[in-house]
Order: structure tokens, then C-alpha cells, then sequence
């Protein structure tokens, strides 16, 4: 068995498994095991104590040798965090003031001066050429010999580790979650299902998959065991000759598609005529990816194959030389010709397609008749789309008054806010359908009995898409809101380049309450009013990390926006490894800047864009600092991305996120708030659904846990 599944376990289930050996009495090691634990923020539940317990030490060595190692990668403390400045948070100069000092620095060496004089000359200053510039002037050792010891707090952080099954049954569940998960899962994701979905195809399988994307997953696992896939329409077929071909599942960016085997031909060619054999209208769907379709026949060579003329039918409308409308082309021909209620009654066919129409048709209806159509249409068939789609379409519903911006993000994180032009629509109807909605939810969530809801959970947002939505620790989707509690707030970014210079700059937008800027923090101004910067670091050949810290009671502003821009070289896609978090402690804890303990969060840094936007940290009316996700990116320049270059279009995403409405767990709690049972810490002596940021100990055996990590498999289908 390989240990990279067994860390896959550890890491989004926060379960030991496989914990076996001889027995013995293991209480010492144990608890040492427990006490290293502690240190990096993590304990030993219960259960899992006892079993280790019972071990021979040597067995419980082994287990604590590898887990360890885990959860230090988990949280980040598996690199040594160096700052530029070695008494960081202390001591940071003002900017003008270092910047000075590297100068001076560089005229005392002959080299250094001569560039210096070169610059001066054309009228530039190259701080990147100054020797002191960018670059550590102490190793860790004695960095941390300049940093008192860390003093404990009640508030630091405690994950608890579980007691785990086999790895071979606790694989089999991550399994059974990622593909029969209701939300589209992002590209991490994917790839652990489709290992998975290998090692895992002689166990049992999940009852129904209803997102496509994992189907196609499924499939190609399917397709090589020569089993019946499960595909029922052609643009699943379309999926999984691109997953074949290690394209775009998705079908947003095109496949270079390559030569495939007999084998894979046959199957796809057998697949896609018995689809349309079965069902010749879905040859509708195939113009929406003509191109895509033409290449891949010519990869597929149909015409080999005249016994699968239904399959060479969809090469034939792809190149033309059949007509087939599809189903947008005539639900487009209606709304051109005005006529909404022929509209709807033609989407009754499309449930999901008509609740994802609902906007425009409401906008275009024109008559009290023509709304009435609409919502009957919904009425009549909300029972039979997806709770996604219902969810969505909830939440639009919920941000369809009173709203001057909206947001666009794509599955790559890109997002983009424009003004809110719409026809409005009215009260009434928009109250009707929210009572519509919420009666199916509800419905749907029926089956949920005995349900224990931690109050730390209810400002979550429900994962209605996994996309752009990197893995790590405390990771929440995105419009998650959490408290921040603590006087010091760290944040954090380590990165450590591939194959070329490469240089990542943590900097932070302040913003008023109107989300106007009243500061900023970067290199290029290192301490601004209640907070300073550990300096810049401009290479990282074997890693380098940045740091801001925020007096959060000196902070006179509204908004603090972390932002990490690629200054120059590879990208988050592209460096061997970067990663972003924040730490929160009191004011007398003191400490290394970077504390595993005090780590409230964690997050991989991926995406296409040379700009990213993680979170937004803001005031709420009480006064308080929240934390909301907004796991956004910009696409920014090349090179030279800098915090006072982006500051507008940083401060319109935010300000848009914080201010837009997300449906969260406590929206699923006031539907069914004669079940909930908040819980409080006490004990259960039957099982329980228990939904909460971590699984707590001593839960009953047989009961359903729903955190974070598989948020997602509570939404029903």
C-alpha cells in the first residue's frame, strides 16, 4: 500500500488508519506521541489514545513517525519559515529607512557601487541589485535564537486526530463521497477520485453519481474493465474521450485529443449508438461542441465501424451534413417570438434548465398570465432537478433585491464584478418561489433525524461548487464567514521555486468602510498604522516565506485584504510548492513568526492568474473581525504585479463578496429547526448527524459526520 493514500486519509479526514501491531503497553509512548502532537496544534482523541495504548511501544513509534510527518505538511510545519527581519514583528524599519540602509550597504562594496553608479545615471535606483536587498541575512537558527518561546493560550488551535478504519475501508468512503458528491469538485479533487475510482473499482460502488464530470471519472474505469459505462447522454461521451486523452473534463478549454486504442474506440463508438439509438433527440446536444466533435472522429474513425450508424450520425452533425435543433435553439426561437409561456411549458422537460432560465423568463414574461406560467412550470417540476440547481437558484433569489454590484467567478477562480442592470422583479413573485424552494429543500432533507448542528458552523457557506477552491487546513467555501478571534493577526505565504527566480509578494489592502483604500502593506511600505511586513524576499530556490502581522485593536480600517502577487518568474501552478495562512494570538504570546499552534488556516496556492485573493478580513456591526472566503484570482501582468497596481479591482471583488448573501449551514438549520439539536459538547448515547467544523470526540458508533472536507454530501440529490 502506498503511504501517500494512507496521508490522503489522514489529510481530509483527519483519521489514523491501519493503526494495528502488537499488543503491549504503549501508554508511554502515547502519550509522548500526544505531547509532539500538541505542538503542531494537534491531539490524540480518545479512542485513538486508547488503541495506541494498547500497542507495543514500537508499533506506536512507528504509527507517530509517520503521522507526524502528515500533519506538519497539513499545517505547514514541515519548512523552516525564515523572515527577512530577524526580530519580526519588532524592529521592523520604516521603508525609506531600509531601503537607505541597503544603499549605503551596497556602496561599501566596489562591484555593487558600479551598478549602483549605472542605475543613478539613467535615473534609476535597482533595489533587486543591492546586496542586502531580497535576500536572508541570517539563517533560521538564528532567527529563532532572536524569539522568545511561544506561551501557550487556551485559544491556540486543537484539531483532533481519529481512530481510523483499515486504509483499505477508509479509502473506500473518501471514494463513495467524492463520486457520489452532489457540487462539482475542484481539480484536486478530481485527480484523488480518479485514483480512487482505480483502486477502488472492485469495492462497493456509489447508488447514483449526478455530477457528470465525476461520472466521466467513473467511466474511464468502467471503459477499461469493458463494463457498461454509465454515460446516457453524447456530451458524456465527449467527456470521457477527453479525460482519456488527459484534457478538459469540463469541456471549457479544448483537448488535443490522441490516438486511442481499438479497445477505447470500440467502447466509445458502441456507447455513443446506443445513446442515440435510444434517444435520436439528443443529437441536439451535439452542436454545442461541434469542434470538439469533429476532431475527436478523426481519432475515433467511425466509418470502420457502419454497424454503429447512430454513432456516426453525430459525426454527421457536427461536420453539418445533418441538421439537428437542439433544445436551446428552440426554447431561443420562443423567447424571440415573445412567447414565455410556450417557454415554460417547453422547459417542463428541462427542470434544471428552467430553474437556471428563471431570471430571464420572469424579466421577459409581460403579463401577469405569462409569470403565472412560469410558476406553475416550477411548481410542477421543482421535485425533479437537482438540489444544486435549487440551491443556486435559492441563493440568486436571495440577492435578486437591493443589490447594485454583481459577481462572476469561473471554475478558475477569475472573477469580475459588474453593475446590476437587471428589470427588477417583483416582491411578491421572488417570495413566492423562495417558499417554492424552500419546501423542496426541505423535503429532501427529511431523512436527516436526530441532527446536531455546532453553532461554529452556521455561518458557512454550502459548497455549491468545488471549483477553484484549493485543499489545506480550515479551508472554507467560498462566502464562508468566521470569527476572528485574537489581537494579533498574522498572515502568511511560502513559496519554493521550480526551476526559475522566482519572486511571490505578500501584501495587504486596508480599506474604509465605503472599501476605499486607506493603506496598504507590501514591500513597499512596511509598517503602515497597526501593521508591519517581515520584509521582502525576492528568490526562492529552497523556499522563502513573507509575513504580515495586524494589531487588529490599532487597525483603523474597515477591510484587510491578503493579497499574494507573482512579482516575477513562475506561477502558483508552476513553483514546486506555495502555500498561504494566518495565524491569530493574544498579545503576550510572542513566539517564532511562524507557530503551527496559532495556524487557524492553511491553503494551497493554485490557478492560472498572477494574483491571488484568499480571503477578506472585515469589521462586522458588532465590531468584531470576521473572516469571509473569497477564493478569487486576478489575471494581473506577467511580472511586476504589485499590490498599488490592482488595488480597484481587489477592493470591488471583496467589497462584492462580503456584501452578496450566501445560503450557509444556518440556512439549512432554520428549515428544519424543530430537528436540530445544538450541540454544546454533551454526550449521545444513540447515533447522531452531527455537522460541525471538526468531528468531536466520543461521538456514538453509527453515526454521520458532516464537516468541512464533505460539506457537499449533505446536500441532497
Amino acid at each position: 500500500m502506498s503511504w501517500d493514500l494512507v496521508e490522503l486519509v489522514v489529510r481530509r479526514n483527519l483519521r489514523v488508519p491501519g493503526v494495528e501491531g502488537p499488543a503491549g503497553d504503549g501508554v508511554v509512548a502515547a502519550r509522548q506521541f500526544d505531547a509532539v502532537l500538541m505542538s503542531v496544534g494537534f491531539k490524540l482523541s480518545g479512542e485513538l489514545f486508547g488503541r495506541l495504548a494498547g500497542l507495543a511501544p514500537g508499533a506506536v513509534i512507528d504509527v507517530a513517525v509517520r503521522t507526524l510527518g502528515i500533519v506538519r505538511r497539513l499545517v505547514g510545519a514541515h519548512v523552516e519559515h525564515n523572515a527577512y527581519f530577524k526580530d519580526f514583528p519588532a524592529n521592523v524599519p520604516d521603508t525609506v529607512e531600509f531601503w537607505t540602509d541597503c544603499l549605503l550597504d551596497a556602496l561599501g562594496d566596489e562591484l555593487a557601487a558600479a551598478a549602483v553608479a549605472d542605475g543613478l545615471e539613467q535615473g534609476l535606483l535597482n533595489l533587486l541589485a543591492l546586496p542586502k536587498y531580497g535576500r536572508y541575512q541570517h539563517d533560521y537558527v538564528e532567527m529563532v535564537a532572536a524569539h522568545d518561546a511561544l506561551v501557550e493560550s487556551v485559544r491556540d488551535r486543537v484539531t483532533l486526530l481519529h481512530l481510523g478504519g483499515s486504509v483499505e475501508e477508509e479509502l473506500s468512503g473518501i471514494y463513495l463521497a467524492l463520486a457520489g458528491c452532489a457540487t462539482p469538485l475542484g481539480d484536486e479533487d478530481l485527480a484523488v477520485l480518479r485514483e480512487l475510482a482505480l483502486y477502488c473499482a472492485s469495492c462497493p460502488q456509489p447508488d447514483s453519481i449526478p455530477v457528470r464530470e465525476h461520472r466521466a471519472i467513473i467511466d474511464e474505469v468502467r471503459l477499461a474493465a469493458g463494463a457498461k459505462l454509465l454515460a446516457d447522454t453524447v456530451t458524456d461521451i465527449l467527456r470521457l474521450a477527453c479525460l482519456l486523452s488527459n484534457g478538459d473534463v469540463s469541456l471549457l478549454t479544448p483537448t488535443r485529443f490522441r490516438s486511442l486504442s481499438r479497445r477505447s474506440r470500440r467502447g466509445l463508438l458502441a456507447a455513443l449508438d446506443a445513446i442515440v439509438a435510444e434517444q435520436p433527440a439528443k443529437l441536439g446536444d451535439v452542436a454545442a461542441h461541434r469542434e470538439a466533435w469533429k476532431r475527436l472522429g478523426e481519432r475515433l474513425h467511425p466509418h470502420e465501424y457502419p454497424r454503429w450508424e447512430h454513432a456516426a450520425a453525430v459525426f454527421a452533425v457536427a461536420r453539418g451534413e445533418r441538421r439537428a435543433p437542439s433544445f436551446a435553439s428552440r426554447l431561443e426561437a420562443l423567447l424571440a417570438e415573445g412567447d414565455v409561456a410556450g417557454a415554460a411549458q417547453l422547459l417542463r422537460n428541462a427542470p434544471g434548465l428552467l430553474l437556471r432560465s428563471l431570471d430571464r423568463l420572469l424579466r421577459s414574461s409581460g403579463s401577469e398570465a405569462a409569470t403565472e406560467a412560469v410558476l406553475c412550470a416550477v411548481e410542477d417540476t421543482v421535485g425533479k432537478a437537482s438540489a444544486r440547481v435549487i440551491l443556486s437558484v435559492r441563493e440568486h433569489l436571495d440577492n435578486r433585491e437591493g443589490v447594485e454590484q454583481r459577481i462572476f467567478a469561473n471554475r478558475l477562480g477569475r472573477g469580475r464584478v459588474v453593475a446590476d442592470e437587471r428589470a427588477p422583479i417583483d416582491a411578491a413573485v421572488l417570495e413566492r418561489l423562495r417558499g417554492l424552494l424552500d419546501a423542496e429543500v426541505k423535503r429532501r432533507l427529511s431523512a436527516l433525524t436526530r441532527l446536531v448542528i455546532d453553532p461554529d458552523v452556521m455561518d458557512v457557506a454550502l459548497p455549491l461548487s468545488g471549483k477553484a477552491i484549493s485543499g489545506g487546513l480550515g479551508v472554507l467555501p467560498r462566502g464562508s464567514v468566521s470569527p476572528v478571534r485574537g489581537e494579533r493577526l498574522r498572515f502568511f505565504v511560502y513559496w519554493r521555486e521550480s526551476a526559475a527566480t522566482t519572486d511571490f509578494d505578500l501584501s495587504a489592502l486596508l480599506l474604509d468602510s465605503e472599501y476605499e483604500l486607506e493603506g496598504w502593506l507590501s514591500y513597499t511600505n512596511l509598517t503602515e498604522a497597526g501593521g508591519v511586513h517581515s520584509g521582502d524576499i525576492t528568490a526562492a530556490p529552497e523556499g522563502a516565506s513573507e509575513f504580515i502581522e495586524l494589531d487588529l485593536d490599532k487597525v483603523t480600517a474597515h477591510a484587510i485584504v491578503p493579497q499574494l502577487n507573482v512579482f516575477s518568474g513562475e506561477g502558483f501552478d508552476e513553483v514546486a510548492e506555495s502555500f498561504f495562512g494566518y495565524m491569530l494570538r493574544d498579545g503576550d504570546q510572542r513566539g517564532l513568526p511562524y507557530e503551527p499552534r496559532t495556524v487557524r488556516t492553511k491553503s494551497e496556492l493554485r490557478g492560472a492568474g498572477r494574483v491571488a485573493l484568499p480571503l477578506v478580513f472585515f469589521r462586522a456591526d458588532s465590531g468584531e473581525w470576521r473572516a469571509k472566503w473569497l477564493h478569487l484570482n486576478l489575471a494581473g501582468e506577467p511580472e511586476f504585479n504589485a499590490v498599488e497596481n490592482n488595488r480597484v479591482s481587489a477592493s470591488a471583488l471583496a467589497r462584492a463578496v462580503v456584501d452578496r448573501r450566501y445560503l450557509t449551514v444556518g440556512y439549512l438549520a432554520n428549515l428544519l429547526a424543530d430537528e436540530v439539536i445544538p450541540w454544546a459538547g454533551q454526550a449521545f448515547e444513540e447515533p447522531v448527524v452531527f455537522v460541525g467544523l471538526e468531528r468531536p470526540d466520543g461521538l456514538p458508533p453509527g453515526s454521520q459526520v458532516f464537516t468541512p472536507e464533505n460539506l457537499g454530501n449533505l446536500i441532497p440529490e
